[in-house]
């Protein structure tokens, strides 16, 4: 691959990192707005939905095959459970954690289980074996995870009049 075209899926792996806090912190407040996190769920993939249908149109997408549909193992069909559970688990978490501690132990949850996916080769991912070098980077990234959340500096605007 080019130079060129690694640097444009580093760009693309990196927005696609970027929108998450932004989606994560628009439906906390939705669900305030909406009086339960699980309703901020339900309209964050209800609007994904609505944006997502008229993009397949546009593209004249064909129809999924039925023969796949009907025979696809159940596990194939969990994406959407775990889309829920992180968008719920977001929106209960980050008041709670912050933006950047809720992320920063969102990734490392991520880059831990995307090791154990590529070590394996689950669900027909090619196997990349776990290297030295990898968890020293994991050990790295859980060290900034202990900085990012345990070294807060105080919060702003709260000091009250003696």
């Amino acid at each position: 691959m080019s130079t060129l075209h690694w640097t444009g899926l580093i760009v693309l792996a990196m927005i696609a990192g970027a929108v998450v806090p932004f989606q994560s912190a628009i439906n906390v407040n939705l669900g305030r707005g909406l009086g339960h996190p699980l309703w901020a769920t339900l309209a964050s993939l209800l609007v994904s939905v609505v944006v997502l249908l008229p993009i397949i149109v546009a593209l004249r997408l064909p129809l999924p095959s039925l023969a796949f549909i009907s025979k696809a193992p159940l596990w194939m069909w969990a994406g959407g459970a775990f889309g829920v559970c992180f968008i719920s688990l977001a929106l209960v978490l980050l008041p709670k954690l912050g933006a950047a501690g809720f992320m920063a132990l969102a990734l490392a949850g991520q880059v831990v289980a995307s090791l154990s996916l590529d070590h394996f080769g689950w669900f027909g991912l090619m196997e990349r074996q776990l290297t030295l070098p990898k968890v020293f980077g994991v050990a790295l990234l859980m060290a900034g995870v202990v900085l990012i959340q345990f070294f807060d500096a105080p919060a702003k605007g709260l000091a009250t009049a003696g």
